[in-house]
């Protein structure tokens, strides 16, 4: 209890010294609405847009269209005194989209990851997922982890776990006040749900299902909203709850990359080859069931009370069927790859064709259950008495990523043969390359066992949080001085446990199990991908390998040095506090408006882990502190009725991943690879720049641009290291060091509007538009490979487009995303560099209303059926070809 106090009383004198300085002054009796500190409200309409519908200037917009979303969004940017773009509903329990990261990625700025055609994780301004902040409601949240194979991500929170229909709208703030808690170089990305005092006394129910092509199943959807007031509109609540649930299907051609000298004795120097290499289907079958609850209390003008809580559970079956080919892999005793003289073919240093004898080829089997919980309830009191504003909020959050059983932990099933495989990809990335071999895959005669794994993990985030704001109005050049303070609790404990059986040497397949295998059981794989990869397989049947092979014996086993050495607890205690003056003056004929703060922050970090040497295993921690003044700067100058121009600066941070403080290393199990932590991490810091000129030529029509420039500090950049690890050998170790900085700088454009001036009955017709240009400077190394003006994620140019039809009973969307190559992987001193190669999406929705409470729709996604690629640092060295097809939403909605 002392160590919090102190964390504590390190941020009162903000608080007290911002208090003391407020004069008694009379309240203002202009017509701002009174803002809440802390959060990211939209303030009501100024003179310049008084001819506005009254609704429009409200946070939420219950609008029922498209169109009317739009304005509702595009008057949230208008207004607020930073830089924001806003997605609203278009109703209640309507979100423009079927999920909460495919409605982000049409803000300018924004781009998503897909991976199987679902959007998941998101990037603001060219900075990966780690780099933006997520709130639920103004408040922070605990964050489930990948725990589908190895890899573990940290602090990037995957936006699947919030229904899309409880919703009502985002904001994403790019340049932040002093108040905002702090954690983000990129975007502040707040998630607001349903309130009831917002709804009042109203049901909706929406039945969908949810098509995949590829599957050629559908899947039920059903959600219920419900929401009453009282008559006196003095309390509500509101409920709701979904069941979710989607059949996916990925085909992938998958490689590791290409990597130096592997076949230096008969190649000479300096040529590359491919590593791993695997033709695989990947399916999954998603379920989710959600919870909602609000509660708003409003006995008087100045007294409200809010609570929210918001319950999830994510259940992902993956099960995976692979043929996995190593054409240079020499760690299975008695084989060792060898090239053929005279099979080469070379494309500068890089070897696109060769015959190779003596390579394994695995067929595997991979399945796990993956289970995502997260709750989170959060509780708010505002006071509000004439000219003053106190707010506390509290929020407790868990997020618990995990599986079931031991059965269901990432259970690894392998059967192997070796012969010799022939390649060629001279065909480029858009086409599967030739992988072939005498040996018949079908044959189960020519398979032996490999060793048989399971990797359960367990990832348990916890997040506790409390704030409280106060601030009064004033009249002359500050309108208003606020100063608050907060407490930032978390916790991330993770656990991961590796069982290896290991049968006899040269154990048959059919001796073993002669019911143990199946024919891959897809006839189509990558049916519209040319190239003569293989197209079927064998691979092991789950559930016979683990009863044969998995005992009690097994599963009661001791921990071993190695399990110990990739789990790690990492906590965090922040103290926060602020101070924060908004100012308002004219400049001749010009309103100028905005605030000015400096923001101060406190973090103890402790790191725990294990670390090994040779077999013993030894606990470590490693406690840290870092405190920093983040100060920040927002103007807003009204130049016309109708052009607004804003300037920003500000200091920000983002805090190492949680996986790259933590001192453990996790070794592949396929893999001479590693990954592993550096406790001693300092935090990314950036000076930021935003400059915007914004054009509102009518309610719901804008053109809009930015100019935007970040110059990181202690930019922590990957470093691959070669290290030996006990029992593997020699592995390369990847992990991070703070090295140097790097700058992001660019702009984006903005433009939509409804064509209100057509005749009827073109006038419902519209478009919304955007498009980021965004360039980086920085220089670093990934081992003793430079690494120049490229940053992991960043895409240089993006855009997105949307044409729609909205009047009547009708209505209609087409959208198309679209997104530059990336930097994937920086790969090694022996690793050449992945990129992503450049995407694109067509998406749709039609929607009927056949009667004011009765609506039908139909939604598609990917209707293109695009694939998706990545290469090796040129085009014609191959690496992944992802296609998950389309999916088609179709249902009813109706509302009471």
């Amino acid at each position: 209890m002392l160590h919090y106090s102190r964390l504590l009383w390190a941020t009162l004198p903000l608080t007290l010294a911002a208090l003391g300085a407020a004069q008694p002054v009379r309240a203002q009796t202009d017509a701002r609405t009174p803002g809440t500190v802390g959060q990211t409200p939209t303030p009501a309409p100024t003179a310049g847009t008084a001819d506005l519908d009254a609704d429009a200037a409200g946070d939420i917009v219950i609008a029922g269209s498209y169109a009317q979303s739009l304005a509702a969004a595009t008057e949230t940017k208008r207004q607020a005194g930073y830089g924001v773009d806003a997605i609203n509903a278009t109703d209640i329990g309507k979100f423009p989209a079927q999920n909460v990261a495919e409605a982000l990625q049409l803000v300018p700025g924004v781009t998503i990851t897909r991976p199987r055609g679902e959007g998941l994780y998101v990037s603001v301004r060219g900075l990966g997922p780690q780099f933006q902040s997520t709130l639920l409601n103004g408040r922070p949240v605990a964050i489930n982890d990948l725990i589908e194979n190895g890899g573990a991500n940290g602090r990037q929170f995957r936006f699947e776990m919030l229904p899309a229909e409880f919703v009502s709208q985002i904001d994403v703030v790019k340049t932040p006040t002093p108040d905002m808690t702090e954690g983000a170089l990129g975007g502040n990305i707040d998630v607001k749900t349903f309130r009831p005092l917002d709804v009042g006394t109203k049901t909706t129910v929406n039945l969908r299902g949810t098509y995949t092509t590829l599957t050629d199943k559908v899947k039920p959807n059903a959600t219920a909203l419900t929401s009453a007031t009282t008559e006196d509109g003095t309390f509500g609540i509101l409920a709701a709850a979904q069941y979710w649930g989607k059949q996916v299907r990925n085909d992938r051609s998958y490689n590791t990359g290409w990597y130096l000298d592997k076949f230096a004795s008969a190649l000479g120097a300096g040529f590359y080859t491919p590593g791993r290499t695997r033709p695989t289907v990947e399916t999954e079958d998603r379920k989710r069931l959600s919870g909602l609850i609000s509660a708003q209390w409003k006995p008087s003008a100045e007294l409200e009370t809010t609570l929210d809580v918001l319950a999830t559970r994510l259940d992902i079956a993956y099960d995976e069927y692979g043929l996995d080919i190593y054409p240079d892999d020499a760690s299975v005793a008695g084989h060792r790859p060898v090239l053929v003289p005279g099979s080469v073919k070379l494309d500068g240093n890089a070897v696109i064709a060769a015959t190779i004898n003596d390579v394994r080829f695995m067929g595997t089997r991979e399945y796990s259950l993956n289970r995502h919980d997260l709750i989170t309830v959060g509780l708010k009191q505002a006071w509000t008495p004439e000219g003053w504003h106190v707010v506390a909020n509290a929020n407790w959050s868990f997020a618990h990523s995990y599986h079931p059983s031991y059965a269901e932990g990432t259970v690894r099933s392998r059967i192997q043969f070796f012969a010799p495989l022939s390649y060629d990809s001279s065909g480029g990335y858009k086409v599967a390359p030739s992988l072939s071999t005498p040996v018949n895959v079908l044959d189960p005669a020519n398979y032996t066992l490999y060793p048989f794994n399971i990797a359960p993990k367990n990832s348990k985030d916890w997040d506790t949080y409390g704030r409280l704001d106060v601030d009064h109005e004033m009249d002359g050049l500050i309108t208003k001085l606020a100063a608050g303070g907060e407490y930032h609790w978390r916790k991330r404990d993770y656990r991961r446990r590796d069982f290896t059986v290991n049968p006899a040497a040269n154990t048959s397949l059919t001796g073993f199990a002669p019911n143990g295998f199946e024919e891959l059981p897809f006839d189509d794989f990558l049916s519209g991908v040319g190239g003569n990869i293989p197209r079927t397989w064998l691979v092991p049947i789950t559930s016979v390998f683990y009863d044969k092979l998995f005992t009690a014996a097994i599963a009661n086993s001791p921990l071993s040095p190695g399990d110990l050495r990739a789990s790690y607890v990492v906590t965090e205690k922040t103290a926060g506090g602020y101070v924060r003056a908004d100012y308002a003056f004219p400049l001749g004929s010009v309103a100028v408006s905005g605030n000015v703060g400096v923001r101060y922050v406190h973090t103890d970090q402790v790191a725990s882990g294990t670390l090994t040497t040779g077999s013993v295993a030894t606990p470590a921690s490693f406690p840290q502190t870092f405190s920093n003044w983040l100060p920040s700067f927002n103007l807003r100058a009204e130049l016309t009725r109708d052009l607004v121009g804003r300037l920003a600066a500000s200091r920000v941070l983002t805090r190492p991943n949680v996986t790259q403080s933590a001192p453990q290393i996790s070794v592949s199990t396929d893999q001479p690879t590693a990954s592993g932590g550096n406790p001693a991490l300092q935090p990314f810091l950036a000076t930021q720049f935003d400059g915007s000129l914004e054009w509102y030529f009518n309610r719901s029509g804008s053109l809009t641009g930015a100019l935007f420039y970040k110059a990181m500090d202690d930019y922590i950049t990957a470093q691959n290291i070669n290290v030996e690890i006990p029992g593997r050998g020699t592995v390369l170790l990847s992990t991070q060091v703070n090295g140097g900085s790097a700058k992001v700088y660019g702009a984006e454009a903005a433009y939509n509007q409804v064509f209100t001036f057509l005749p009827a009955p073109f006038d419902g017709l519209g478009v919304q538009a955007s498009y980021t240009h965004t360039s980086v400077g920085a220089s670093y190394t990934a081992g003793a490979r430079p690494i120049k003006d490229q940053l992991i994620g960043l895409s240089k140019n993006s855009f997105n487009v949307v044409g729609f039809y909205d009047k009547g009973p009708l209505a209609a969307r087409l959208s198309y995303t679209w997104r530059d190559k990336y930097l994937a992987g920086i790969g090694s001193t022996t690793q050449v560099p992945t990129y992503v190669a450049a995407f694109g999406s067509l998406d749709g929705n039609i929607s009927v209303r056949a009667t004011d409470d009765l609506t039908f729709s139909v939604e598609a996604i990917n209707i293109a059926n695009a694939n998706s690629y990545s290469y090796n640092e040129r085009e014609i060295q191959f690496g992944e070809i992802n296609n998950y097809g389309r999916t088609i939403l179709f249902g009813v909605r109706a509302q009471f």
